[in-house]
């Protein structure tokens, strides 16, 4: 094992390529299903600065994607309601064989390369940024394993996950943790009692992630920190596969940049203390879809030296100035309820 190799996890620790190839069936007939209700989806102007001003980038899987002609959001447009997505998240046979195959697989690798780092980070933005004695709430918890690590740490007095499918929040459960099954929007508490809530890759999925966050604004105390995970749209491996990067699929109706995302923040009663891009995985995913043949670098003979010819050598260097440089297409957002 080399020394890359030691400092830097591979794609295919938390999405084992085997389990993923036969995901593929899954994909289609979740894919399928939300398709037969096309009739049904709605127009809705920029999900990040309520522009109407778009152009039309491409078409994938019938789903028609467009480019905020403001802020460079690019979203799908029109959309399932906030109803149909809540069904069919609900009902989705891929999340069923994430949520009892490929999760439990990968668990080990996620804790270690994925959610102890997370629940590191967080921890670390509340030593920063003055919070002590922090009740935590997660927002799209899923498998529950973030929840589990964060309440490992002990450096939470509470840990709430919010989860809304029924396979997910009964994974939660069965890890212990407090679980509410229900959407954000239903949740009631005092908004006294959380300091921190935390969502990873939950707001690219969402009808209206403005609804999210004023939600969040809502249950948040003033002073308290909101740490979001998403795709970004200008980030490496999205700006070189276009429509071809797998981050570009039906469940992802919103593709902010670091730009458009603090504008949504900031309109939505937070102030933006840092955007960050700390991915580990854009280059080896671009990598992956060359040496797959479903990509070529032909015309691109600079990335092709790097991604292909001396990878073993450059490989983590060149991630490492992606994250550095808000190249990544992996981007958190960590801000403040005004007071």
């Amino acid at each position: 094992m080399n020394n890359q190799e030691k400092e830097i996890f591979r794609e295919t620790d938390i999405r084992p390529d085997e389990m993923i190839e036969k995901q593929e069936a899954y994909i289609e007939a979740d894919r399928e299903k939300l398709l037969r209700q096309e009739k049904d989806f709605v127009e809705i102007s920029c999900p990040a600065c309520n522009s109407g001003g778009s152009e039309l980038i491409f078409v994938k899987n019938g789903l028609r994607y467009v480019t905020c002609k403001a802020c460079k959001t690019l979203y799908v447009n029109p959309r399932p309601t906030a109803e149909i997505l809540g069904k069919f998240y609900s009902e989705s046979a891929v999340y069923e064989y994430w949520n009892k195959s490929i999760y439990p697989a990968s668990d080990n690798a996620r804790r270690e390369f994925v959610f102890r780092p997370r629940v590191e980070k967080i921890v670390n933005f509340c030593k920063k940024y003055g919070l002590e004695n922090v009740a935590m709430m997660e927002i799209g918890a899923g498998y529950g394993t973030f929840c589990d690590e964060a309440r490992t740490s002990g450096f939470f007095k509470d840990v709430i996950a919010i989860e809304p499918t029924r396979a997910g929040a009964e994974s939660c459960r069965k890890k212990k943790i407090n679980v509410l099954e229900q959407p954000i929007e239903a949740v009631s508490l005092d908004s006294s009692v959380i300091d921190v809530i935390a969502s990873f890759e939950v707001i690219e999925h969402l009808f209206s992630p403005k609804e999210l966050l004023i939600n969040c604004s809502r249950l948040l105390r003033k002073g308290g920190l909101v740490v979001f995970s998403c795709p970004n749209i200008v980030g490496f491996d999205n700006l070189v596969l276009g429509s071809a990067s797998p981050t570009i699929d039906h469940e992802h109706l919103n593709y902010f940049n670091p730009h458009s995302l603090e504008h949504l923040v900031t309109t939505c009663g937070f102030n933006v203390l840092e955007i960050l891009t700390p991915g580990k995985l854009d280059a080896e995913i671009v990598r992956k879809q060359v040496l797959k043949g479903n990509y070529t670098l032909d015309d691109q003979s600079f990335l092709h030296h790097i991604l292909i010819e001396r990878w073993d050598e450059l490989g983590l260097n060149f991630q490492n100035f992606l994250a550095d440089n808000r190249l990544s297409s992996h981007m958190w957002i960590v801000a403040s309820k005004k007071g």
